[in-house]
């Protein structure tokens, strides 16, 4: 009787080997996947935030009587009116922006995000930029007052403006 064999075999060792790697493979699919779905999460909630600043900064020119204002605000910057600005606001915009960023375009008036990730995304105005534009829009309505009909204010939006 000879010694018996130690250690493992080539084959057993080839088997380990693939499945390591499949379960790597998963792994990391599953993370770029929560990733992405964090990235889509916190772009929905800045713009959301971006929104709702808006419609403050409206009702306020509203109750103060200067509704004649409104129109300036889609050529300024809705982060001016947050107490407190997302951590991923990065100012204006540069030459070379960086991915996850929010920034303001002034020549364009415009909320610009760079996606991180596009593949997270799956609005089609993605630009071959990776960069999300989004434009300020006051809603005007007909209101009827003595005398005829007016256009009066009927809201604001932050409408996407289609890719750079």
């Amino acid at each position: 009787m000879g010694r018996p064999a130690r250690g493992f075999s080539l084959l057993e060792l080839a088997v380990v080997s693939v499945v390591l790697s499949i379960v790597l493979a998963v792994y990391l699919e599953r993370l770029t996947f929560y990733q992405e779905a964090a990235e889509r999460a916190q772009f929905q909630s800045t713009l959301q935030i971006y929104k709702t600043v808006l419609q403050i900064r409206l009702a306020e020119l509203m109750l103060a009587r200067r509704e004649g204002e409104a129109r300036m605000l889609e050529a300024a910057n809705p982060a001016q009116w947050l107490s407190e600005r997302p951590a991923n606001y990065a100012g204006d915009f540069p030459v070379i922006p960086q991915p996850g960023n929010w920034y303001f375009d002034a020549g364009t008036s415009e909320l610009v995000y760079v996606v991180n990730s596009a593949r997270g995304f799956t609005m089609d105005t993605v630009s071959a930029a990776k960069q999300l534009r989004f434009r300020v829009k006051v809603i005007y309505q007909p209101v009827r007052v003595p005398g005829g009909i007016v256009q009066g204010i009927g809201g604001i939006a932050l409408v996407s403006s289609g890719p750079a």
